[in-house]
């Protein structure tokens, strides 16, 4: 069963080979990244970064955990906010060797799932590039609809792309 649980300084290592095998994989849907990011310190220092982020309360990161424990992705909840929102935006990616498996689905199930029962937050956001049909067949599933476009809304692989949005209410709400 894939489940996810918060990422640790010591997924760096694993996390590093990940996103050397995929580099290729991953570089159309992700900004453009340096050499160091792609090397264990590179990701201690990105989990570093994630975890201080949790501390402060804006940010909730995860690696996806396959049947056996290993890790195969990672999932967060970003952008955290409070007051009258109670909202943040959700983004993911799964190693390829573990794609088309339901594992971005079930991820995404259990986040969103800590976002309304743990977090009591409102709404979570996704936003995807607009060809990304694959991701937005995931939100789809997850219960999530699409309510706009964003014209350039991230730089991503080098250049300013439009992304989809999705929102995800929390139901009971």
């Amino acid at each position: 069963m894939v489940t996810t649980r918060l990422v640790q300084v010591r997924d760096a290592d694993a996390l590093a080979r990940l996103v050397r095998v995929d580099r290729e994989f991953l570089a159309p849907w992700e900004p453009l990244r340096d050499e160091a990011w792609f090397t264990a310190a590179g990701q201690r220092a990105e989990v570093r970064g994630a975890l201080a982020a949790h501390e402060a309360g804006t940010c909730l990161p995860h690696v996806v955990l396959d049947d056996d424990g290993a890790v195969i992705g990672r999932i967060t909840l970003n952008g955290v906010v409070r007051g009258a929102l109670q909202s943040c935006s959700t983004g993911y990616w799964i190693a390829s060797a573990a794609g088309g498996r339901g594992a971005a689905g079930a991820a995404l199930a259990r986040v969103t799932r800590l976002a309304f029962d743990d977090l009591g937050l409102h709404r979570v956001q996704a936003e995807t590039l607009v060809h990304n049909t694959r991701s937005q067949r995931v939100l789809q599933r997850c219960g999530f609809m699409r309510y706009g476009l964003a014209p350039r809304y991230l730089r991503i692989a080098g250049r300013w792309q439009d992304h989809v949005l999705f929102q995800l209410l929390d139901p009971r709400a």
